[in-house]
């Protein structure tokens, strides 16, 4: 505890004392607030879930439109909204599926991967301008939890 408000501070120290589910629960708002703030702040040209395709795409590639759809958790029909979108700003490259002849593959055109690399760009540099807030110790210890932080992204 911290003595001025009754809540933990969440120093290495006291981590024993944090109860699994406040942990959780502080966790998720931290994280959700801060990638809705960088989001905010980024004011970039691309919707979530068309930067989350172009990821996808970018990781998994070349992908049909059905395991796009799969891996993102939406809709066929969904997703082939988004790729339209996609398609139509010159983002990503659709070529006929050599295994289907009615299928086709997505892939990240030049101007997706250079969008993908200019909007990874800005959001870590308002990150960096977040963590510039910190003092040392406070980014020794972000840096110590980051790898327990990347564990939490593992799938079962």
């Amino acid at each position: 505890m911290n003595g001025t408000s009754g809540r933990d501070t969440g120093d290495i120290g006291d981590i024993g004392v944090i109860e699994e589910a406040e942990l959780a629960a502080r966790l998720r708002l931290v994280v959700g607030r801060l990638n809705r703030r960088i989001r905010i702040d980024g004011r970039e040209s691309v919707p979530p879930l068309q930067l989350s395709a172009m990821v996808t795409v970018e990781e998994h590639g070349p992908l049909r439109l059905s395991e796009l759809a799969r891996r993102e958790a939406v809709s066929v029909p969904t997703m082939s909204r988004v790729l339209a979108a996609l398609d139509e700003q010159g983002l990503v490259v659709r070529t006929p599926d050599p295994q289907d002849a009615r299928g086709v593959l997505v892939t990240l055109s030049g101007g997706g991967e250079r969008r993908l690399a200019e909007v990874r760009s800005h959001r870590t540099a308002l990150v960096a301008r977040r963590l510039g807030r910190l003092d040392a110790v406070q980014r020794a210890t972000l840096a110590a939890a980051l790898p327990a932080l990347e564990a939490l992204l593992e799938d079962e």
